[in-house]
């Protein structure tokens, strides 16, 4: 399931219209990746494999391969007829192949809302899905795609499978990290201070479990979420320590897609613990090499968190925050306007209205 985060992300960036981060809430440690590699489908192939299924309707592989390409081909040109084609191979490969890896995927997702909604198609899909939960109540793939499936839509439901997958296997990674996630999302719009770090505790629990037996590398696009809710728990001494692990980390994947977003994420969580403990100095310097990076693909087109620099402008620490903010300009190219606007308001005096970018 983590694995196919960054195309869901993908998927409700063009469904409706807003950013990935923005959708995510708790940003992004999995790599935004292209729809699955291999022979890329061209119409002409579709229109043929169309008409092979009218005399092989069982035809699994000339399903999955209409599904991908009525997926990538939807991203572009955001076409309903070619959505509602997706959809009738989607409805298909639920009820025949629950097990797939395609079935658990955002190629096969429905959305109810955005430009591509189908409430009708979502509502159907989803009864499939629960009704092969119920036939193959112990197939843990099974149980997982159906949870992939809902998950973003329908929490609570997607809560109760993810669940019963962690019941049939203890400590699986993919759905301890979706089950965070979602801990995390709802952390985002909880008005209570103390509902927020209750939330923050339970995503934190199920994260660390999830690291326990991962990859360095799934470590490592994992560390940065687990270090932010550990911060958000109240558990300073956790944040600092992932946080620092993640630095430390970082230097073994340097030319990895995620490296600017370890070295800026880790070192505003750790500005921020400094700042906790009224160490302005130290926190400035985190905050100053947050912003001395050349970029990652989510910061160049969303830019960078500016929780650290808010707080340390309530400090009064103008001077460090205009050099952050112009250092910014360097990754930040989508954002020199709203970097310029900002610099503006603190040469003033003022605080900005940092928006959306506070919230990850």
């Amino acid at each position: 399931m983590t694995k196919h985060r960054g195309r869901r992300l993908l998927v409700l960036s063009f469904a409706l219209s807003v950013s990935p981060i923005q959708s995510s809430a708790a940003g992004t440690p999995q790599q935004v990746e292209a729809p699955r590699a291999g022979h890329r489908v061209t119409a002409d192939e579709a229109k043929a494999l169309e008409e092979g299924l009218k005399t092989n309707p069982n035809d699994l592989v000339a399903h999955e391969k209409l599904i991908t390409y009525y997926f990538e081909a939807m991203l572009t040109s955001r076409s309903s007829d070619l959505e509602e084609k997706r959809e009738s191979h989607v409805l298909w490969l639920i009820e025949h192949d629950p097990e797939s890896e395609l079935a658990g995927s955002p190629e096969a997702a429905i959305q109810p809302m955005g430009f591509s909604q189908s409430t009708e198609g979502y509502q159907q899909a989803k009864q499939l899905w629960l009704a092969q939960v119920q036939k193959h109540p112990d197939n843990v793939t099974i149980v997982r795609n159906a949870a992939e499936f809902v998950s973003l839509w329908d929490r609570a439901l997607g809560r109760e499978l993810l669940e019963k997958v962690l019941l049939l296997e203890p400590g699986d990674p993919a759905a301890s990290s979706a089950l965070a996630q979602s801990y995390m999302q709802e952390r985002m719009i909880a008005q209570s201070p103390d509902e927020k770090a209750e939330l923050a505790k339970k995503a934190l629990s199920l994260h660390e479990s999830a690291l326990g037996n991962s990859t360095l590398e799934v470590r490592f696009y994992g560390l940065a979420d687990v270090a932010e809710e550990a911060y958000a728990a109240g558990d300073i001494a956790k944040a600092e320590q992932y946080a620092s692990e993640l630095l430390q980390l970082a230097s073994q994947f340097k030319t990895n897609w995620n490296y600017g977003n370890a070295l800026h994420k880790g070192n505003i969580i750790l500005g921020r613990v400094a700042l906790q403990r009224g160490d302005i100095s130290v926190a400035k310097q985190h905050l100053l090499a947050a912003g001395d990076i050349s970029g990652s693909p989510q910061l160049d087109s969303f830019g960078p968190n500016m929780t650290l620099a808010k707080e340390l402008l309530e400090k009064g620490e103008r001077d460090s925050v205009l050099a952050y903010l112009q250092s910014c300009e360097g990754f930040w190219k989508m954002g020199t306007t709203q970097l310029q606007d900002w610099i503006a308001v603190v040469n003033a005096g003022g605080t900005p209205d940092f928006g959306a970018n506070l919230a990850y």
